[in-house]
């Protein structure tokens, strides 16, 4: 029997997920069967599509945009830090109720140290406070971060999601922004964690000419890779790390989850990049 997978979302037919796993299974000599299951697609909503694969027979599934803040009220969640974050993007179903888990938290922090070691984060612009942008401030905080300067244009989530930091990180100075180029001013660090920039939706929420000074920038997107983003702030001398970094390590953080096994990440990563 193939270890059975899936991913729900809503715009996730250019993803790499289902490659990754089943590449991640032939290293172990397992089989796996990773479908997309798009919602609108089948005619079904985010709650009924869950319940059907929780009914047939999936190990687990990955939640992508915008679901990761939806599928919260049908997980159990046993960390409180996780509870707090108010995000999932790993479901494992077993013999009891589905648990869940955030691997975009983890993924980023491997992908931060992977790029940046242990260096300071300095003060930090991020764009979006949906799910991924949930769990990357909360991946920040756990990095040292002392000043997040939050931006969204939903300003009530937002808000929500800066009153939840205040707690968890009580050293951090956590301001709530509606202009990304005014929060930028002064910032080491650039972040989107917005849909801007995703294939179907392009553009860039930050001008380029705003992250002059910065150090380092971080784009969630990685469907394209090589972000508008990305790009401008490459071109103003930035340093980048790419939102496939954080793919990958949620990616292996999630196998782990639905495997119990440890990929082998250097050969996972060389298989990925010959595709």
């Amino acid at each position: 029997m193939p270890l059975k997978l899936g991913l729900i979302g809503d715009n996730i037919a250019n993803s790499s997920a289902p490659l990754l796993h089943r590449l991640a299974g032939q290293q172990r000599g397992l089989e796996v069967r990773y479908d997309r299951l798009v919602p609108k697609e089948i005619n079904l909503d985010f709650e009924q599509v869950f319940e059907r694969c929780k009914a047939s027979g999936y190990r687990g599934i990955n939640i992508t945009y915008p679901y990761k803040e939806r599928v919260v009220q049908l997980v159990a969640l046993d960390d409180p830090f996780l509870q707090a974050m108010g995000a999932v993007n790993t479901v494992v179903f077993g013999d009891t109720v589905p648990r869940g888990y955030n691997t975009d938290y983890s993924g980023f922090m491997d992908a931060y140290r992977a790029a940046r070691g242990k260096q300071p984060t300095g003060a930090v612009m991020m764009v979006g406070t949906g799910g991924v942008g949930r769990a990357v401030a909360f991946g920040l905080a756990a990095l040292g971060v002392r000043d997040l300067r939050l931006v969204d244009c939903d300003m009530v989530k937002a808000d929500a999601l800066g009153d939840v930091l205040r707690q968890i990180a009580p050293s951090t100075k956590i301001s709530v922004w509606d202009n990304a180029e005014n929060a930028a001013q002064g910032a080491a660090g650039v972040v989107n964690c917005s849909p801007v920039g995703m294939v179907g939706y392009g553009g860039t929420p930050l001008a380029p000419a705003a992250m002059s000074g910065a150090e380092w920038a971080f784009d969630a997107v990685y469907t394209p890779i090589n972000t508008q983003f990305l790009t401008d702030a490459s071109d103003q001398g930035v340093s980048i790390i790419s939102g496939w970094e954080l793919f990958f390590y949620q990616g292996v953080h999630a196998w782990r989850l639905f495997s119990g096994t440890d990929p082998d990440e250097h050969a996972l990563r060389q298989a990925l990049n010959s595709q």
